[in-house]
């Protein structure tokens, strides 16, 4: 099963994504934000990061130089 980390900081989004991706047969884990995310992404070693650019703490374009 595909692991997907999705970093979104909107509830609502957040929550439609893991629902869907659940129902697709994967593994989804939700981080509300940018911190959270690089933490859970040593953690939980998944396969494929949707990541929004717009975050409360840190830019996504930095948490994308942050994990790779």
């Amino acid at each position: 099963m595909p692991r997907i980390l999705v970093i979104e900081d909107e509830q609502d989004l957040a929550s439609l994504l893991e629902y869907n991706l659940k129902a697709d047969g994967h593994e989804p884990d939700i981080a509300r934000t940018g911190a959270a995310g690089v933490s859970r992404v040593k953690t939980f070693k998944p396969d494929l990061v949707l990541l929004d650019l717009m975050l409360p703490d840190i830019s996504g374009s930095e948490v994308c130089r942050m994990i790779r």
